[in-house]
């Protein structure tokens, strides 16, 4: 497949956002410093992944919209979503449609 529509990828990330705000998973206070050291994927060696949804993932997504660069070819948070919040019954509607914006990138 190719590029993603830009529009596209921005209105899911808009609902990916709200989502998460509505169900209670974006936090107010930011992140201390030392937490964007991470090494691992999803930074889940310092932070909950619904805290890379908002810090990492979200900010990204909008930098590569702002600048034109290219998209992954790829995004696994849909499948990392359905690990994560297997049981947090308020991120179901969250877990669809971080896995719908992982379809944009197939």
């Amino acid at each position: 497949m190719g590029r993603p529509d830009p529009k596209t990828v921005k209105r899911h990330l808009d609902a990916i956002e709200a989502e998460m705000k509505r169900a209670g998973l974006w936090q107010g206070e930011p992140l201390p410093e030392d937490a964007y050291q991470f090494r691992q994927a999803f930074a889940m060696d310092t932070m909950a992944f619904s805290q890379w949804l908002q810090f990492v993932f979200v900010p990204r997504v909008r930098q590569i919209l702002e600048t034109g660069e290219a998209f992954p070819t790829s995004s696994m948070v849909g499948a990392q979503a359905v690990r994560e919040f297997d049981t947090v019954p308020e991120a179901g509607e969250l877990t669809r449609l971080l896995s719908e914006f992982d379809a944009l990138f197939r």
